[in-house]
């Protein structure tokens, strides 16, 4: 029979496997060829039809329809179907596209990203061969730490609460659908934040700050995605916090957390500033 050293030993290395199994697997996806590392320019869109940077086209948006007039030669693909068949040059639309949805074109070996931010069209071309993600060497992180593995209750609200913050790039705004908050004790402190609806189904996304931030951990942001039981406990596992894209490229529309998630306790857990913005910190 196990002593008790040995059977918390045995927990701890149960936990840490975990955790690196799955941090390697965020690592992974971090780093596909076609992932927010590999965008090359932020374009964004207005009613005067122009060229853009790294990809062909010459594109406009006017009343929620996204116009793109491309030459002959030049090539996009949706879903697999050529856009201009014949080559000899053709005009194409998209659109209306909701907020925080996009689709992605194909321009040769990169992806070509039209998306909806903060009620703008946005073009952002995604190129394999982009510097920030071929010389990409990974995110620091704490160890991982049990301790700042809580427990805590989601509490909604009788009715789900539009929710108003900031972003990355100045001169926009992301409005969210808060459905409750999450109440829970860390270091000592009664602590709660609000959670917005998440990108699964039955999940929530925490967008936060604490103590750590500028010093650590990247400034504007952090990000944790829970996942409540039918009862309202929930585990908030703040060893995997993670990054935001904006934390590695200016070429994103990251939102900022709302005022009340910004935390005065000390999170030593999770994704640390990235090598790519330490010097900026």
């Amino acid at each position: 029979m196990p002593t008790p050293t040995e059977t918390a030993t045995s927990t701890t290395a149960a936990f840490a496997a975990a955790w690196q199994e799955w941090h390697s697997a965020h690592e992974r996806h971090r780093a596909d060829p076609h992932g927010f590392l590999a965008v090359t320019h932020l374009h964004w869109l207005d009613a005067s039809a122009s060229p853009l940077d790294g990809v062909p086209g010459i594109w406009s948006v006017e009343k929620d329809v996204v116009t793109v007039v491309l030459g002959p030669g030049e090539s996009l693909l949706r879903d697999g179907h050529e856009l201009n068949p014949d080559d000899a040059g053709t005009t194409v639309t998209f659109g209306p596209i909701a907020e925080r949805d996009g689709i992605n074109l194909k321009a040769g070996d990169a992806v070509v990203e039209l998306a909806k931010r903060g009620g703008e069209y946005i073009v952002r071309p995604r190129h394999p061969g982009n510097p920030l993600l071929n010389e990409y060497r990974g995110t620091a992180a704490y160890a991982p730490d049990a301790s700042f593995a809580v427990i805590g209750t989601f509490v909604p609200f009788e009715t789900p609460r539009p929710t108003t913050v900031g972003a990355a790039v100045e001169g926009i705004q992301h409005v969210y659908e808060a459905p409750g908050e999450l109440h829970f004790t860390l270091a000592g402190q009664d602590l709660v934040l609000t959670a917005f609806n998440g990108h699964a189904p039955g999940t929530l996304s925490v967008l936060f700050t604490d103590a750590t931030s500028g010093k650590t951990t990247y400034s504007a942001n952090r990000s944790l995605t829970v996942t409540p039981e039918a009862d309202g406990s929930v585990v908030l596992d703040f060893n995997r916090a993670v990054n935001l894209p904006c934390a590695y490229t200016d070429l994103a529309t990251c939102p900022l957390p709302p005022a009340e998630n910004r935390l005065n306790v000390s999170i030593e857990a999770g994704e640390r500033i990235p090598y790519e913005r330490q010097e900026q910190q």
